[in-house]
């Protein structure tokens, strides 16, 4: 029998939520050592609001302990490093805590559910900053290879000035009428549906590869299925079942994004082509190892999209992975993401995302709304 032996010297590390995004975050605090050569973790308390359900996810996810009270495990001297994984309601409280209290913090994505709560989450990180406690928003989908290596090459130039974005991001696990009602259906715990879940995504992947802000909105709205049955019998429905909308940027280009979760026959499907003078690029997050590019500096008679198999080495975090060739899966970029905070806290460097870069994001969702509520009117941020 192994035994293991408590080290003192590693950042410890306790999650807090232990459903979806608490098991994604949890599997990458397991990994993150194995892969990245960064400051050692040890995994010690798994936080949730249902003793005996957390305990259980404790277990098998690989904590030392688990625990009801967020709270009080900020008080511990033992914690260093505080996840947040629960539902958007309760980041600002937590987040804004847990630096207070001198904890490094990783909020996952939205930052918060409304413009105000993610201001005072900035204030908060601006003021622990200071001190050196950092602060990063889990926007993952920056630690795919392929995304990460577009991202090269928009900044390099090789598709040229970029005209145009098309960004979709379209589930379908609300697709049934009678699929039953949850918490991300109540605008007091979610702040809003797929404009939150899916568009934050969507419109961070937007200033990430162009790095360019966001200047203009214009959108719409919709609820498919208005009432949806909950414990106690059927429930309104308040936050959005899809979204549209008309981005500009400061750098010129015009962005068409479209959201929904009731997107028949689409599981997980972001979405996103870049237009330019030069050239274009193609990414599926279904495929999410492929990237696809278009170089009109390519002779005419064999122009075409070129695809590009993002596994070897020298692409962005492939290398920490397996032998070239070997494709990695979503669960990665969360790994990924907590090896970029480890060395943000071992080097004292500011985390990328940070909490401007969500807030940033909200206001680009909350401006989607303004505009939806006025019919569409172009709300200038």
């Amino acid at each position: 029998m192994t035994t293991t032996v408590p080290d003192p010297a590693a950042l410890g590390v306790a999650v807090l939520g232990y459903s979806f995004m608490g098991k994604a975050h949890s599997n990458a605090w397991r990994n993150v050592n194995a892969f990245y050569p960064t400051p050692r973790v040890a995994q010690k308390v798994l936080v949730g609001r249902d003793a005996g359900h957390v305990a259980e996810a404790a277990r098998r996810y690989g904590w030392e302990e688990s625990g009801t009270d967020w709270r009080s495990v900020l008080e511990r001297d033992d914690i260093h490093v505080v996840d947040i994984c629960t539902p958007g309601h309760l980041h600002a409280d937590m987040a804004v805590a847990a630096l207070e209290a001198g904890k490094h913090v990783l909020v996952e994505k939205p930052l918060a559910n409304t413009v105000a709560e993610a201001e005072r989450m900035v204030a908060a990180a601006a003021a622990a900053r200071a001190r050196g406690v950092r602060s990063m928003v889990g926007f993952n989908y920056r630690r795919v290879p392929a995304l990460a290596l577009a991202r090269e090459l928009i900044a390099d130039g090789r598709v040229g000035r970029v005209r145009q974005v098309r960004v979709s991001y379209l589930q379908d696990w609300l697709a049934d009428e009678h699929a039953p009602m949850t918490w991300r259906l109540r605008r007091e715990t979610a702040g809003s549906g797929a404009l939150g879940d899916l568009a934050s995504h969507a419109v961070d992947q937007v200033r990430f590869l162009l790095d360019s802000p966001v200047t203009s909105v214009s959108g719409t709205v919709t609820t498919f299925v208005p009432t949806r049955e909950g414990a106690a019998g059927p429930e309104p429905v308040t936050v959005d079942d899809a979204a549209w909308a008309t981005l500009r940027t400061a750098s010129g280009a015009v962005v068409s994004l479209e959201v929904s979760r009731c997107a028949t026959g689409r599981k997980n499907a972001l979405e996103i082509e870049v237009y330019g003078s030069r050239g274009g690029l193609r990414f599926d997050l279904e495929r999410l190892n492929e990237l696809h590019l278009f170089d009109t500096a390519a002779a005419p008679d064999t122009q075409g999209y070129n695809r590009i198999l993002v596994t070897e080495d020298t692409h962005p975090y492939v290398g920490a992975w397996w032998p070239a060739g070997h494709v990695l899966g979503w669960d990665h970029t969360f790994t990924s993401q907590a090896a970029d905070l480890l060395r943000a806290i071992d080097m004292g460097t500011p985390p990328a995302p940070g909490f401007e870069d969500g807030l940033e994001v909200q206001r680009v969702l909350g401006a989607v709304t303004d505009s939806a509520a006025r019919s569409g009117a172009t709300v200038h941020l």
